[in-house]
């Protein structure tokens, strides 16, 4: 498990995660609500075939926390020619992101019950539109429950936030550019190993991975308990797979849809590492005919 001790002397870290203690701390200083200048907390209770979200949600939460929708908010609507869950418009995510209550200047704590797979969505979309201060809680919900804090039920409606957001804050790939990141640089698959290989595909057209790829499953990056790992621990992983921080070799990570790939792109921030989302992903890569699909172990 990640310490409070540790985010707190590793800046990298520190910029993308919260830990529940620290968390904690903050609300009991700054309350729940942001006009006090409490973080939004934002509650993206999804995964992959599971459509109760917002049910769980509503059944036990952090005090305070707004639902986020995956599906309608952090995506635009899904095509083959797009993915499954392309990037929303600059003003869609500007309406979800009022609605949150996030204003100019917020900080903002995303969080989820599956190790923060969804919830890095979140954070990355904020990111990306620039929204300065984002971290994702370390551990989510699980975390929480287990030091015994409190959980509120019911929905949470905040004050209409203004923020104003703007695209390009971080580094997206197209799928051309994804093919030259694979043969110039570090192309990271986040998906689980068994769908690289092309073992099982369950809901894309095709089974396999972009050719010369690698395989990192982002659920690698966390220990069982779901948190990260520690910083050492994920430096030696990422340079196991020839990424260091400042090796100037491009950097890109897609998954399925990705999603998922954000939390890797997360894991890497935390070790000082800048790296490319491929937002249509396997999705799209797959459903494209003249896009080659290679199997098996090797990239």
């Amino acid at each position: 498990m990640s310490t409070s001790a540790e985010a707190g002397t590793d800046p990298d870290r520190a910029a993308v995660l919260v830990t529940v203690d620290e968390l904690a701390a903050d609300l009991r200083l700054s309350g729940t609500d942001p006009a006090d200048g409490a973080p939004v907390l934002l509650d993206v209770r999804w995964a992959l075939g599971q459509t109760d979200g917002h049910e769980r949600y509503l059944a036990g939460h952090l005090p305070g926390a707004v639902y986020v929708d995956l599906e309608t908010e952090l995506a635009a609507p899904a095509s083959p020619e797009a993915g499954r869950h392309p990037l929303p418009s600059a003003a869609q995510l500007q309406g979800a992101a009022r609605r949150w209550g996030v204003r100019a200047g917020s900080r903002v704590v995303v969080y989820d019950a599956v190790g923060g797979t969804s919830a890095a969505r979140a954070w990355w979309l904020l990111r990306y539109f620039g929204v300065e201060d984002v971290r994702l809680l370390d551990g989510g919900l699980d975390a929480w429950a287990a030091r015994g804090l409190p959980l509120e039920v019911g929905e949470v409606v905040p004050e209409r936030g203004d923020v104003v957001v703007r695209p390009g804050h971080l580094p997206v790939l197209d799928a051309d550019e994804a093919a030259e990141v694979a043969a110039e640089g570090v192309l990271l698959d986040a998906r689980a190993v068994e769908r690289y290989r092309g073992e099982v595909e369950p809901v894309d057209p095709r089974a396999g991975h972009v050719p010369g790829a690698l395989s990192a499953p982002t659920t690698e990056n966390l220990g069982a308990d779901r948190t990260f790992l520690p910083t050492a621990a994920l430096r030696e992983r990422f340079a196991a797979l020839g990424v260091r921080p400042g090796a100037g070799r491009p950097v890109g990570v897609y998954c399925g849809s990705g999603v998922t790939a954000g939390h890797e792109v997360l894991a890497l921030a935390a070790v000082g590492v800048t790296a490319a989302l491929y937002p249509g992903s396997w999705s799209q890569w797959s459903a494209d005919p003249s896009r080659p699909a290679a199997t098996g172990a090797r990239p």
